[in-house]
């Protein structure tokens, strides 16, 4: 095991963290403010893929791919909030889970329909199809690419939240939305600001995620399911919570579906460990959310903490 797989391992799992930073962020504020329990966020996030690669394919420009598919996001956030979402706020959170699911079969066949059931593919930009070099250590540029966006926005998110207005009004929200409402803020458009940017941060991770994964009707599920685990690890309501813990279980999923398998290989067959190796790196998520829901129920970083 030498250190420069170590390395390059901590890198990818740092990479896949900021990806799900970007997924949980919006999501963890649409929990927190809203109590809105949203399973179509998955779908934006391949919305914004399916955007991305749309638009590259039209233009053949990387910048805008990526900007139509923040831009499709948030477009079409917007309107999920004005047309379903807004009328279920008040309704039982069973609601939502039935009425988001919904969404999310209606948007698998809906890209079924317009793409094809066949993965689209999006290229790497010509400009970060090569390598750079840390400390003598060469990383693909386009993951490194990612992980200098998702803490980009990491720090516009803790600037808009700590030191604004807006996000004076989104921590209030967070912590007493009732409140909030009786002293005279129009939480409605609140509400759809914030699933509005929601949505556009989930297409921004489809459309960083599109090159190197395959662009397929349904690729939000899995996601969106550890994407939950980082929210109830970070502490929901909380963007630092989310962009913390969405770090810790990044590194902790990436390690462990390397370092398992080599360490069963040791004890075990090789078959069985390259098989039993993801399984058990999956578990590990789960039973950290676990140990941290134990020792701190709200969370990490609790919102009203």
């Amino acid at each position: 095991m030498s250190a420069t797989l170590v390395f390059a391992q901590l890198l990818n799992g740092l990479q896949f963290g900021v990806l799900l930073f970007l997924l949980a962020a919006g999501l963890t504020l649409v929990f927190g403010i809203m109590s809105f329990v949203n399973l179509a966020h998955g779908s934006l996030y391949m919305m914004g893929a399916y955007f991305a690669a749309s638009a590259f394919q039209y233009t053949g420009s990387f910048g805008l791919a990526v900007a139509a598919a923040m831009g499709g996001s948030l477009l079409l956030g917007l309107a999920l909030e004005f047309v379903a979402v807004a009328r279920l706020y008040r309704r039982d959170h069973l609601d939502h889970v039935l009425a988001t699911f919904g969404m999310v079969l209606f948007f698998n066949e809906l890209v079924r329909i317009i793409w094809g059931a066949q993965p689209v593919f999006l290229q790497v930009p010509e400009f970060l199809g090569g390598a750079i070099d840390i400390g003598g250590f060469s990383y693909p540029a386009y993951r490194f690419a990612i992980i200098v966006v998702g803490l980009l926005v990491a720090v516009g998110s803790w600037l808009l939240i700590n030191k604004t207005r807006v996000g004076m009004l989104i921590r209030a929200g967070a912590t007493n939305p009732a409140m909030v409402a009786a002293l005279g803020v129009n939480i409605r458009l609140l509400n759809a600001m914030l699933f509005g940017v929601g949505a556009m941060l989930a297409g921004l991770a489809g459309a960083m995620a599109g090159p190197i994964l395959s662009v397929q009707s349904g690729m939000g599920e899995s996601v969106l399911i550890t994407t939950l685990v980082v929210i109830v690890i970070g502490g929901i309501g909380s963007v630092t919570g989310a962009f913390y813990a969405a770090l810790i279980v990044g590194i902790v999923d990436t390690m462990g579906r390397v370092f398992l398998p080599l360490m069963l290989r040791q004890m075990a067959e090789r078959s069985f460990a390259d098989a039993a190796g993801p399984a058990l790196a999956s578990m590990l998520v789960y039973l950290l959310m676990a140990m941290v829901l134990a020792w701190r129920p709200h969370g990490l970083f609790p919102a009203n903490r």
